[in-house]
């Protein structure tokens, strides 16, 4: 049977909460010292032990458990300087000494999941140029549309990275906003100085209102945001290669160490590693779901409910931070197969739409040239005959303004190269977008 007081504790999952807390709690220290509110002497050998503690935990050592991590620290404090421990909790409380820990440590895995991203971006920006030229076919609906660079798809990926990015940095504006201070819930009587330890702690402001300190966790459901758009990102990455490796397309061969094999059939390689990638996607929407659901009802101040805001957010860190570790090698090693890519853009009618384009640019209105040559295109697909193999007469059956240009036109890589509008798929186009990333990561 669980006993109470096991049911409320959280150490076995706060415990890596202890650095944060550590170093706060040495600030906090020096700040009480400095406002005269303990002893000099108090201070240096709390600071002292806080200080070993902090060296302990970064070799790795576990502090010995109690109910949370903030109070097996403080006990282990007592064990190691005696009763002046007692002195450290002063002016503040566990309700906003959790909180300034937790702000803290997303604030750092923030900046972790960021050089994963940047990290990833570059696999991508590598790849773009290393593919340059390379015409595939592009997609909507999942159907043939028109032939793209192999480079402008990456170049679309890399590009969702970077709003991913640039939205964990608004996201930690608002993380980085200290708590301590505001005590239990309305602040303390002594003459505490949360600027001082804002500075030295690198928040970049207090919060305004201590009821709001304690009792808000808004910053973590923005980070959980941010984490499952980074997510359905990747989830949306590797439904591409799931779908491109299949040997009925053969677009990407995936390497051997993020396939797997079957149990019973010999030939198989699995896409594994991709599709636990969209599965493990769930699971960070579920924790965005469980955090909104945790806050959605609680009234003023502080309520015990609030300690399983941790668990939700340390899941979808650690499952971001795995899926880009394994991400980034996956895509540097991906072996693209360009005549295979380049064959699929025979078929479909790809090249259909640069037909309307170049009736339009002889005078013929866009709606007039498309059902011209929809007309033609029905006539191919009936038949089998892809528009290249379409006879002129047949061609000029439909309009006599068809002539032999047509089979200029209908050159895929060609098709590709006239898209110039700004973020189009030709190659001076995408070239910008690499040139233009690079300078911003």
């Amino acid at each position: 049977m669980t006993k109470p007081e096991e049911f409320i504790g959280s150490i076995e999952f706060d415990h890596r909460l202890a650095p944060f807390d550590l170093r706060a709690s040495i600030v906090h220290a020096r700040m009480l010292v400095r406002q005269g509110i303990i002893a000099p002497s108090a201070g240096r050998k709390i600071v002292a032990g806080l200080t070993g503690l902090l060296k302990d935990v970064e070799k790795g050592k576990r502090i010995p458990p109690a109910e949370d991590i903030h109070f097996a620290i403080e006990k282990a404090l007592f064990r190691r300087i005696g009763p002046v421990a007692g002195w450290l909790h002063t002016a503040r409380s566990r309700n906003d000494q959790v909180v300034t820990a937790f702000r803290m440590y997303v604030r750092d895995r923030i900046d972790h999941i960021d050089g994963l991203l940047c990290r990833l971006e570059r696999v991508f920006l590598v790849s773009a140029e290393k593919q340059m030229g390379v015409v595939m076919p592009g997609h909507t609906h999942l159907q043939p549309a028109q032939p793209i660079l192999l480079s402008h798809l990456l170049m679309a990926y890399a590009w969702m990275f970077q709003r991913d990015r640039e939205r964990l940095v608004d996201v930690r504006k608002r993380v980085n906003v200290l708590p301590l201070g505001a005590a239990a819930l309305a602040g303390t009587s002594f003459p505490i100085d949360p600027a001082w330890v804002a500075r030295q702690l690198g928040f970049g402001r207090i919060l305004d209102n201590s009821l709001d300190a304690v009792s808000d966790r808004d910053f973590t459901v923005e980070f959980l945001s941010a984490l499952s758009l980074i997510m359905m990102h990747v989830s949306r990455w590797a439904e591409e290669l799931v779908i491109g490796s299949n040997p009925n397309l053969d677009f990407v061969w995936i390497a051997d160490p993020f396939v797997s094999g079957s149990s019973i059939m010999p030939q198989k390689r699995n896409p594994d590693v991709a599709e636990l990638m969209r599965g493990k996607t769930g699971r960070v929407y579920g924790d965005l779901m469980a955090m909104l659901t945790l806050l959605k009802a609680q009234p003023l101040a502080y309520n015990r409910d609030m300690q399983e805001d941790k668990p939700p957010v340390f899941d979808a860190v650690d499952l971001v931070e795995s899926v880009l570790d394994v991400c980034i090698p996956m895509v540097e090693t991906l072996r693209w197969n360009a005549e295979k890519l380049a064959d699929a853009c025979r078929h479909g009618f790809l090249s259909a739409t640069d037909v309307a384009d170049e009736l339009v640019r002889r005078g013929l209105p866009f709606r007039q040239s498309h059902g011209l040559v929809a007309g033609v295109v029905a006539y191919a697909r009936e038949r089998g005959l892809s528009l290249e193999d379409v006879p002129l007469p047949v061609w000029k059956k439909q309009s006599p303004r068809f002539d032999r240009w047509i089979y200029d036109v209908l050159s895929v890589s060609k098709a590709a190269s006239h898209r110039t509008s700004p973020g189009g798929t030709s190659p001076v186009r995408v070239k910008e977008q690499i040139r233009r990333l690079k300078r911003m990561i």
